[in-house]
């Protein structure tokens, strides 16, 4: 069984691509089991397991199915760990043989920031040109990269509860290229954002409804419980709202909160990722849209297939 590294998944994934496969999968055939979901309770600390399996179809030419590990331990920062870490175990779907471990916290990075600018892709105005990145955490770098390569960026405004945090991940990227300063007024700059994005472990709602203007697209990727959360009831009355699949109706903040509080009724929810892909929707440029996701097996298969394939195998 080969050992993917994720030196070799940055060299072989790109944004455009990665965010092609995502929408290939989610008009496929591909099987995906309920995620089994434990909460670990240690002294002095607390953290989440995820065993997510999924499988292609038999109509799919080659076939492969895989699962990942995957911990959550929001206290890592401390220890100068990721929050999340995993590995990810891609075998042959037709004998079940092992075929690779992929750095599993490497892929999460990469296709949960392509399932947001994929949501965006169909979400986001086309001339989107303003960004402001909630968090200077581990995925603010690749949701980043992955929203530049779907709209025409010009300004991204970074903004994080330690503003050094933010202000050495902006100078960074300021490196590879892209346009990122590290803010410290928030609400200013999500007033004149066109894309917001969240990638936080935050209790408490931080970006309000009342500050998103006309046109806005809020993606929400962090607040994975119900015990997080990073927008209020207003930003979600607001919106059109979108999800990556139905289980954010139950998990994770945000929506699942909104609905459980009667703040919004189910009907608020337009539709998940399997809608977009497969009818998208034509938007209103005045229409605030806001996408949740909680993650899915789907996508973790999609880019370990793309990795696998990409890789040569003789290596």
């Amino acid at each position: 069984m080969r050992v993917i590294t994720s030196a070799e998944i940055d060299r072989v994934l790109t944004f455009p691509t990665l965010i092609d496969a995502l929408a290939d999968a989610f008009r496929s055939e591909v099987v995906t089991p309920v995620r089994h979901h434990h909460e670990i309770e240690r002294s002095g600390a607390h953290g989440t397991l995820l065993l997510m399996p999924a499988w292609t179809g038999s109509a799919m030419a080659d076939g492969f199915l895989g699962v990942k590990i995957v911990t959550v331990f929001p206290d890592n920062g401390a220890k100068n760990l990721p929050s999340v870490l995993g590995t990810y175990l891609l075998m042959d779907g037709a004998t079940g043989a092992p075929l690779a471990g992929l750095d599993g916290t490497r892929l999460t990075a990469w296709r949960t920031a392509a399932a947001s600018a994929l949501a965006a892709r169909f979400l986001a105005r086309k001339d989107a040109s303003r960004m402001v990145m909630v968090g200077a955490g581990a995925l603010a770098p690749f949701l980043i990269r992955a929203h530049t390569s779907q709209r025409p960026i010009r300004e991204v405004s970074l903004w994080n509860h330690r503003p050094e945090r933010a202000e050495s991940v902006a100078a960074e990227l300021r490196a590879e290229g892209l346009p990122v300063t590290a803010v410290t007024d928030l609400e200013q700059a999500v007033r004149q954002a066109d894309i917001v994005s969240c990638a936080t472990l935050s209790s408490d709602p931080i970006v309000k409804g009342a500050w998103l203007k006309p046109g806005a697209h809020l993606d929400l990727v962090g607040a994975f419980n119900l015990n997080m959360r990073e927008s209020d009831d207003e930003a979600v009355r607001r919106s059109e709202v979108y999800i990556d699949t139905q289980a954010a109706k139950s998990e994770g903040g945000d929506v699942a909160l909104a609905l459980q509080g009667g703040a919004i009724p189910e009907s608020h929810v337009k539709g998940d990722l399997f809608d977009l892909c497969r009818k998208p929707v034509a938007r209103s440029d005045e229409a605030i849209t806001l996408f949740k996701s909680v993650g899915t097996a789907l996508e973790d298969l999609a880019a370990a297939m793309l990795v696998w394939r990409a890789l040569p195998q003789s290596s």
